[in-house]
């Protein structure tokens, strides 16, 4: 099997030096917007957790913004990376058990719900690669 080379206007935008961190920060958005929503409307953010099931609901609340904001930020930083994907990983995988369990549905519902939890699985997924990448893994040969 030939190798096949990336074409050079692809690898001169992968060469990018802040490529990484957009696509980073894209990855950590949904977790940016939700913790900053939540912090900005906390009683929503009880009343979400509460209708999960967990309680205390503030102390709750309070966890999910701290994990979501502080995760986020790690996954930012060159260093800590690994930390803030590991974070926001652990997470997202508690929280996709919790708020999208396809297996309880039937009908329509159970189409939405089987496609959020795995596009779920791939954010996972995506956390795990930036860590990697960014850890000085390149991509499989």
């Amino acid at each position: 099997m030939s190798d096949i080379a990336v074409p050079r206007p692809i690898a001169q935008v992968l060469a990018l030096p802040a490529l990484d961190y957009v696509a980073r920060l894209a990855l950590a958005a949904p977790f940016l917007i939700s913790g900053v929503v939540k912090l900005l409307d906390f009683s929503g953010a009880m009343n979400e957790v509460a209708g999960l099931g967990l309680g205390p609901a503030g102390l709750f609340a309070a966890a999910v913004i701290v994990t979501q904001l502080g995760g986020s930020l790690l996954f930012l930083t060159r260093r800590y990376c690994w930390l803030g994907a590991g974070i926001l990983a652990g997470f997202t995988v508690v929280a996709t058990l919790l708020a999208h369990p396809f297996w309880a549905f039937e009908g329509p519902d159970l189409g939405r719900q089987t496609a959020t939890f795995f596009e779920h699985v791939a954010i996972v997924g995506g956390l795990a690669m930036a860590a990697l990448f960014v850890n000085g893994r390149s991509a499989p040969q």
